[in-house]
């Protein structure tokens, strides 16, 4: 149920606070004065296609701002919980509109997009009117309004039809790929089972380059590496020229005269050290010299090896890593792939029975409408008896001829009316004029409404091309909407606006020059005169005056 209505700089609206109550309301004055504003207001607050047009002259952005209470029905909950929405005691949405067109929506301060906002808008506001009426002149769209009509039973069963279509379809498209491309996919396969082999068996580790690289140069330098620690052995220990006993001897010298001054004893220290590294240094270049040994094998196995990898880097990446990663995607493709040897055919006989399934689906889900358009029959043409349309008979009728799936089954229906005795059932766009359409929307409404569980209908003009005793039933029937859901009316019409438990009235003034609409809230006596405005138009009499009581006191009993 809608609560609180607020709209700032909006159309002709400047600032706009309404506080909407259970029941019924009326939404009346004269014709241009507003009330298709604060319809609009109410629509883009559902999500609605909005636009800086809406933004009243010289405003940078129109604000709408809707308080409801929370709606109970499971998807609803459903629905917020996956957004993130806490529930609360009421739903505060917001919609702002920028002079670049650009919108900004909230939900319970939580920024949402536009789909969304369209989503959660399905759950609080019905708005019937001139679209509406288009609606029912489409026969496309009438298995959608017939289906609404069905059961939790009814739904449930079309929920598993319309996922195990989407299944099959899925499959279906999988396969057909397959068909088309199948020498392709075919040769990728083998191309990415080629790829995955040659980098499998080289077998390689992620730093191996390096070290490779690394060994490759100890070995193709072996000469220079023998040379080299030969000379320093030489240098170091060799008779002739024996490094290390000359430190010795250097050293046994200072010593001798160490004690004499702290200078000495320093220099002393330093070519003991001095001693013993070189003394290390010396026993680890004759093990390295003991150690060396040229493997002109090894080194061919090296540059084999490096060639490989160069091979592969060529190949499938930049380094060893990007080809080891590039590995894990083909072997992850092959793995997922639905084709291998034969398999095709696997997948073929896999649609076939998803096909059957769908069809004994599709072929349930007609029987049940069967019956749901011979309920909807009675009750419409019960409905429209109730709407001073005695004569009429209402007929859903399926489309013979060849049966083709779509998410909704196989079903194509067209509702077809006639409303005089001796006529032939037609065509609903062909039968109905304006005030019947009205009378028609209103029966599906009413029936609807018992269902759907909409927080908040709202009927604009609905009774438009209808008066007397019509008129009074329109009003009635609206009422007992009204019992069930919150419901919002735009009227021209006395005999609605009486039936109404509140009434609003909308009018328009010029202030400073700008044109500005205010909304008011009627009081009984404002009502009384309201109502005789509607009666009689510009003259109002104490014969209208009187009737208007009279009309009040009639939908009060």
């Amino acid at each position: 149920m809608l609560l609180e209505l607020s709209i700032q700089n909006f159309a002709i609206i400047s600032n706009l606070h309404l506080s909407f109550h259970e029941g019924m309301t009326a939404l009346t004055g004269e014709t241009g004065a507003g009330k298709s504003i604060i319809i609009d207001a109410m629509g883009l607050l559902a999500g609605g296609r909005g636009s800086s047009d809406y933004l009243r002259q010289g405003a940078e952005k129109c604000r709408l701002e809707g308080i409801f209470e929370w709606p109970n029905q499971q998807e609803f909950k459903e629905l917020t919980a996956d957004l993130g929405i806490d529930e609360e005691e009421v739903l505060i949405v917001q919609r702002d509109i920028s002079q670049s067109g650009k919108t900004i929506c909230r939900v319970n301060g939580r920024t949402v997009t536009l789909s969304v906002l369209r989503q959660i808008g399905l759950f609080l506001v019905d708005i019937q009117g001139q679209n509406e009426h288009q609606e029912l002149l489409q026969p496309e769209k009438h298995l959608a309004l017939m289906d609404g009509f069905g059961d939790d039973s009814f739904k449930a069963e079309l929920a598993d039809y319309r996922q195990a279509y989407q299944s099959y379809r899925s499959l279906e498209k999988h396969v057909r790929t397959i068909q088309e491309n199948e020498q392709l996919y075919v040769q990728r396969m083998d191309m990415l089972r080629f790829q995955q082999e040659e980098i499998a068996q080289a077998e390689l580790m992620e730093n191996e380059e390096e070290l490779l690289i690394d060994e490759r140069e100890k070995l193709t330098n072996y000469q220079k590496i023998v040379d080299a620690l030969g000379q320093s052995y030489g240098a170091l220990s060799a008779e002739e020229v024996n490094s290390l006993d000359g430190v010795s001897v250097a050293l046994s010298e200072i010593q001798s005269i160490a004690h004499l001054d702290p200078a000495y004893e320093k220099i002393s220290e330093a070519i003991q050290s001095a001693y013993y590294l070189l003394q290390d240094a010396a026993t680890d270049i004759s093990r390295q010299v003991d150690n060396l040994e040229l493997d002109e094998g090894r080194l061919e196995e090296v540059i084999s090896r490096l060639e490989t990898i160069r091979q592969l880097k060529r190949k499938y990446g930049e380094s060893i890593p990007v080809i080891l990663a590039y590995y894990d995607e083909i072997s992850k493709e092959i793995s997922e792939s639905a084709y291998t040897e034969g398999q095709l055919e696997q997948l073929e006989e896999e649609l076939a029975q998803k096909a059957e399934a769908v069809w004994q689906l599709a072929e349930a889900l007609h029987v049940k409408r069967r019956e749901l358009a011979h309920r909807l029959e009675k009750e419409i043409v019960q409905e429209l008896k109730e709407l001073y349309m005695e004569h009429a008979q209402f007929e859903v009728r399926f489309a013979p001829g060849s049966k083709q799936l779509s998410s909704s089954g196989f079903d194509t229906v067209e509702f077809y009316l006639t409303t005089n005795p001796g006529e032939g059932m037609k065509p609903l766009v062909r039968v109905a004029s304006g005030g019947e359409l009205s009378r028609i929307l209103l029966a599906l409404k009413s029936i609807f409404s018992r269902k759907q569980g909409i927080t908040s209908i709202v009927f604009d003009e609905v009774d438009t091309g209808v008066s007397g005793r019509v008129a009074q039933a329109i009003a009635e029937k609206i009422a007992k909407i009204a019992a069930n859901s919150q419901v919002l009316c735009i009227t021209h019409l006395p005999q609605v606006a009486a039936v109404a438990d509140n009434q609003y009235f909308i009018e328009k003034a010029i202030q400073e020059g700008r044109t500005e609409t205010h909304v008011r809230k009627l009081s009984k006596e404002e009502r009384v005169a309201e109502i005789a405005r509607m009666l009689s138009g510009a003259e109002i009499t104490d014969l209208t005056i009187e009737h208007a009581r009279e009309l009040l006191a009639l939908a009060h009993r």
